[in-house]
């Protein structure tokens, strides 16, 4: 991997998390190859694409407290970050979604143990754990860019998450406010059950630990310019908007509630026809779950007209390939969420 260097910001403050996300995509869009970078942040949340912000975040407290607030483009949950947590990011060409994260979350873990830390091992969804507690937590998505000469498509990977060094976990439990239904699946009771730290098991400090890191996982440096920082600083502008941020537009009004083991908490928000046989006229999905595509276009639209009946919604999902915007979710998991959402069983 290459490590992406950027400047120092002039009063050597961190730039805000959008600038980050933007820059992750920059790289994936207009450099080839293998990339990988650190970022702290001051105090901020980022939740999921498709997460519910009044539902993850406690937006009053962050308000009062100066923590930033913002939403990211991958799927997933709601994380806190501030400087004691270090931000990874990797791009890379993607053959294999399964095959490229979890080749990055294996990485990370092995990483880890070369540090001395052996009860490091990457989970079976997202994280990294140090026996069996979070250190680490992963989200993943992709770009297709498309060459109109030679008519190809190549897809680029973007892998990014937290590295706990040390955690303010008061401020952690206040600022976001996961569901009991999340940590009870996990098998904890409090965040503060759930996490752990980097410091916790070594005596590392934190800027030997970053220089680690960075020794273990690249072989290289490009050393991004004034004119990359532009691109990327135009790239983050859609980060800001309150709309992106909140949401504004999708329709939470009525919401059904699910968790399906291995892949994540929905929320079902679904209007249909008042017909014998009623259709699908609009609908919504929220959670934490992981997407591999676009759901709007890949799966939401195509729902839309559908008979709320088994057969047909699972004929339709047939045709969707479901596996390819969410993964490990079966049609079987997704036509019972949305029979019980229009409160039908048939």
């Amino acid at each position: 991997m290459i490590y992406a260097l950027l400047p120092d910001t002039p009063s050597g403050e961190p730039r805000k998390l959008p600038f980050y996300l933007a820059m992750e995509e920059y790289l994936a869009r207009y450099f080839e190859g293998e990339y990988f970078f650190m970022w702290q942040v001051d105090p901020t949340v980022i939740f999921g694409r498709n997460q519910q912000m009044d539902a993850e975040v406690n937006v009053g407290f962050c308000r009062s407290h100066g923590i930033g607030v913002y939403r990211r483009k991958s799927g997933g949950g709601c994380v806190y970050a501030d400087r004691n947590n270090i931000m990874f990011s990797h791009v890379t060409t993607c053959s294999s979604v399964a095959s490229t994260f979890t080749g990055f979350t294996g990485t990370v873990a092995s990483m880890l143990r070369r540090m001395g830390i052996g009860e490091a091992h990457a989970n079976g969804r997202n994280d990294i754990m140090i026996g069996d507690r979070k250190v680490s937590g992963y989200a993943f998505y992709h770009i297709n860019l498309v060459n109109s000469l030679l008519h190809q498509t190549e897809s680029r990977a973007i892998v990014h998450g937290t590295m706990l060094y040390d955690a303010d976990v008061a401020t952690m439990e206040q600022a976001i406010t996961p569901s009991k239904v999340k940590l009870e699946a996990k098998g904890v009771g409090s965040v503060r059950q759930h996490v752990t730290t980097i410091r916790e098991h070594s005596s590392i400090d934190i800027e030997s630990f970053k220089c680690f890191v960075r020794e273990e996982l690249c072989h290289s440096t490009l050393e991004l310019n004034a004119g990359d920082i532009e691109a990327i600083e135009q790239l983050a502008e859609p980060y800001y908007a309150n709309e992106w941020i909140t949401g504004t537009g999708r329709r939470h009004a009525t919401v059904s509630r699910h968790r399906v083991e291995g892949v994540g908490e929905f929320m079902v928000d679904l209007r249909h026809s008042a017909d014998n046989v009623p259709r699908i006229e609009a609908i919504d999905l929220a959670g934490d779950f992981f997407l591999l595509g676009d759901m709007d276009q890949t799966l939401l639209t195509p729902l839309c007209g559908c008979e709320l009946t088994r057969e047909a919604l699972l004929k339709r999902l047939g045709s969707i390939k479901l596996e390819r915007v969410i993964p490990n979710l079966r049609p079987e998991q997704l036509t019972e969420m949305l029979l019980q959402a229009s409160g039908s069983s048939s």
